[in-house]
Formats: structure tokens, sequence, C-alpha cells
């Protein structure tokens, strides 16, 4: 899925990688400092190509944005000696951008973080589980089937 560079905020930081504070870049991926960090090393990880979302990226750039994401969790958390890190993406809700990135956070303990910062909820009960296995395991045979896997 394509969109005007124009449109997209990290669109035109890829067009022009000294308008952010790139920290990586290859021929495929680019990384550099979320401008409203969780904390100080916060990297946001984009493909160079636009698509908004995990599921609209094309099979052959999946691993170019995990590889790199990989090697920021370890720099990033090697460089603000941190103790760990949080890798996360948001897909369309809670996504502030239309562009997939991958956000690569340090981690201390005890740093006010909680969670995956919202409440937790449990599952009524086995049955519970039990079809909401049942609704995962379809889509995934479905949407594999649809992927030739």
């Amino acid at each position: 899925m394509a969109a005007s560079g124009s449109a997209c905020v990290f669109c035109g930081i890829v067009a022009d990688a000294s308008s952010a504070p790139t920290v990586f870049e290859d021929e495929d991926v680019l990384a550099f400092l979320d401008h409203r960090p969780l904390f100080p090393g916060h990297t946001l990880v984009v493909p160079r190509a636009h698509h908004e979302t995990l599921a609209d990226l094309p099979a052959d750039a999946v691993e170019p944005l995990f590889l790199a994401a990989r090697l920021l969790s370890r720099a990033v958390t090697e460089a603000m000696e941190a103790e760990g890190s949080f890798v996360a993406i948001n897909n369309t809700v809670s996504q502030s951008v239309p562009h997939l990135h991958v956000h690569v956070v340090p981690r201390r303990k005890g740093d006010g973080l909680r969670g995956f910062f919202w409440p937790r909820q449990r599952y009524d009960g086995p049955d519970a589980i039990a079809e909401t296995q049942r609704r995962v395991r379809a889509a995934v045979k479905r949407l594999a089937a649809e992927d030739g896997r």
C-alpha cells in the first residue's frame, strides 16, 4: 500500500533522513529517535517503503524489518545502559502515524511502565479460552492457506 510521500510524516523522514535523529539505516529500513520518547533512547524502526500495518507488509520485507528491530533492541539497551527493552507495534488502533513502525524502548525495573499500558482481563473460564483458541486457529488456517503456507 503506497501513500504519497508528502502525506506521510514517516515517508518524509525516509526521504530526508537528516530531518530526524537517525540511529540506523540500510536499503530497507530507517531507525530514528522518537520525538516524544517514553524514555531517552526510544527508537522507531520503519520500513522505507510505505506500509500502514504489519498485515500490509510484504513477506520479503518482514525479515529486514525484524532483523533491524532485533539489532536496535540490543543497541538501545546497551547504549542507554538499560536492563532490557520493550518492543511493540500498534496496528491502526493507537497508531499515531499510519506508517508501520516498531517501537524499541529501553526498560529498567521500576521505570513506571505498567504491563502493556492497559488493564489486563481474565477469560470467563475454560470454555472462553477454548472458544478463543478455536477462533484464532481457524483464522490462522484460513490466512495461511491464502498465503500459500
